[in-house]
């Protein structure tokens, strides 16, 4: 008999991802997305929000890292994940999290640096009037543009 564990959510960052390296040396970037639905109590409608723990790894990871920061939209897709362990308690303890295998960015690029993506920095009141350096700045910002995934 065939089975399916496969998740797909559209949320936002709840906080900034944070890169780590396994002993192997392959990237692992963990962050947590809130998803929140609509629904009707007692003729009045309220919000309801689930939170998420992702993990995603190799350049997925490194492109989250580099892209995303709290706030952002993205839609997640992957496997779902239970794990048990030990408390410092002593307790049996079991978490949960989605294993992501793709990750799109859906905030536009405007948006994302309104947000202060860590990809597109707005570093125009730290430039000096150098016309020179202006234009040389201008032309590595569109390189670096061309290489964004969005």
């Amino acid at each position: 008999m065939a089975s399916l564990n496969k998740i797909m959510l559209i949320g936002n960052l709840g906080q900034d991802p944070e890169l780590r390296y396994t002993p192997e040396g392959n990237p692992v970037a963990n962050f947590s997305i809130a998803v929140t639905y609509r629904r009707r109590v007692n003729e009045e409608m309220q919000d309801e929000t689930e939170w998420f723990n992702v993990s995603c790894f190799n350049r997925t990871a490194e492109n989250v890292n580099q892209y995303l920061t709290k706030g952002q939209k993205v839609y997640v897709e992957g496997r779902f994940q239970s794990r048990e362990y030990v408390g410092q308690d002593g307790n049996q303890r079991r978490s949960f999290e989605v294993v992501a295998n793709d990750v799109k960015f859906l905030n536009t690029k405007s948006e994302a640096e309104a947000m202060g993506s860590k990809a597109a920095p707005n570093n125009e009141a730290a430039q000096p009037n150098n016309s020179q350096q202006k234009s040389e700045e201008s032309s590595q910002d569109q390189s670096k543009e061309e290489d964004l995934p969005w």
